[in-house]
């Protein structure tokens, strides 16, 4: 998978499935096959990284990391647990902001032990009333969504999360249109009463997307946290980009914006990725107890030449050192959106992030290729963090890779 600054790992192959190219959606199959453990973090330079079916002592591996599965639902539970005050924002794929609304969510768990249960409400604050009395101080209105129910059924069945819990990161997709229903088109954020799209210039998803994708990077700095939403179209084509920024309730009054006052020297959004970076990557295979498939050290290098092209050179060096990749890979770049060799895509968004993708999923499913999404957060200048959620050729989220990394020369 091509970005700006992506490590990859060598993953053994796997057997190709037939891809009918009459099913109008071949990716958006549900489940987690226990024959793809996903343990491969990215491939830079190629859209087919493999998942490979494992052996017989790490099936064994997973059965016991099977047992952790209820602490480390717990602990995803109190990572969220509490009121957020924050805002959406919805961008094209250009990076244009198109529209910014105040949101709340509040979330608490009932049932005990395997019964747990995440619950959580979103609040949308809704536009003033057009019958409004002139003069009159009235309270905002907030519209209210439930969202559906975490526990030990749906993380793997239906959302197929990735969690790290020391991290304070996680990724999950949506088997339906649920969250879209709910949040995009009800409200302030569809269609009201008298047919006109409220807010105006709100861009409305399709209602069959083949993927729904949350990734949730939490700040280093504050109790704050950014869950982006890659949304892409029946095609496999990305259609928009959703952020939430959200801060826990302190009492402290919050006006979520993402620029990032630090990040506001630069002209382009790309100057502060450039330079030199070390990190280290984490990945594990899909499930709320996650079993850690691969560590690696990672060094990567992005300029950009005197005709404005992007220069990408990443190594990584495997856990006990005895594989090392290097990438070499080149992209060109308009206005906010990065387009690499070998159809990969990024957006750049203010505040520090960008969000990558593939620029035709579906081809990559009729070359029997897995693909990949990623959402990155540089919340300081010199260090980021990013998540990488892969894919096989079916559409099931097979592994997800968390990355910590700094900057060390610009």
């Amino acid at each position: 998978m091509a970005s700006l600054c992506n490590c990859s790992l060598s993953c053994p192959p796997y057997p190709r499935t037939q891809w009918n190219p009459s099913r109008t959606r071949p990716f958006l199959s549900i489940g987690l096959s226990p024959t793809f453990p996903g343990h491969c973090i990215s491939s830079v330079g190629s859209a087919g990284c493999r998942a490979a079916a494992p052996d017989k002592a790490r099936r064994s591996s997973f059965a016991n990391e099977a047992s952790m599965s209820i602490d480390n639902l717990h602990r995803f539970i109190n990572l969220n647990v509490g009121k957020w005050n924050g805002a959406f924002h919805q961008f094209d794929t250009n990076g244009n902001l198109l529209h910014k609304v105040d949101t709340k969510l509040s979330a608490s768990s009932y049932g005990e032990d395997q019964l747990i249960s995440l619950i959580q409400t979103l609040y949308i604050k809704q536009p003033p009333s057009s019958t409004s009395v002139l003069g009159e101080d009235k309270e905002p209105d907030w519209a209210e969504y439930k969202i559906k129910e975490t526990n030990m059924f749906t993380v793997d069945k239906y959302q197929q999360m990735g969690f790290f819990p020391q991290e304070k990161a996680f990724a999950l997709r949506y088997q339906t249109a649920g969250m879209l229903e709910t949040v995009l088109r009800q409200g302030v954020l569809g269609e009201d009463d008298t047919g006109e799209e409220s807010p105006r210039n709100l861009k409305l998803p399709s209602y069959r997307p083949s993927i729904v994708c949350e990734s949730c990077l939490y700040s280093q700095e504050r109790d704050m946290r950014a869950r982006a939403f890659h949304i892409m179209d029946p095609k496999g084509v990305i259609e928009m980009l959703l952020i939430f920024l959200e801060k826990r309730d302190d009492g402290v009054p919050f006006s979520p914006t993402l620029d990032n006052s630090k990040l506001q020297e630069y002209d382009s959004r790309i100057i502060p990725f450039l330079g030199k970076w070390k990190g280290r990557s984490i990945t594990k295979r899909s499930g709320v107890y996650g079993a850690t498939i691969a560590e690696a050290d990672s060094v990567a290098s992005l300029e950009m030449d005197e005709k404005g092209h992007l220069i990408q050179d990443i190594a990584s060096t495997s856990n006990n050192g005895e594989v090392t990749t290097n990438v070499h890979w080149t992209g060109t770049m308009s206005d906010n959106l990065i387009t690499f060799d070998g159809g990969y895509q990024m957006t750049l968004l203010p505040g520090g992030m960008y969000m990558g993708c593939p620029s035709d999923v579906a081809k990559s499913v009729a070359e029997s290729k897995s693909f990949h999404l990623e959402f990155c957060w540089l919340e300081a200048p010199g260090k980021r963090q990013r998540l990488i959620r892969t894919y096989d050729i079916e559409g099931l989220a097979v592994s997800s890779t968390y990355l910590s990394e700094t900057q060390v020369t610009r």
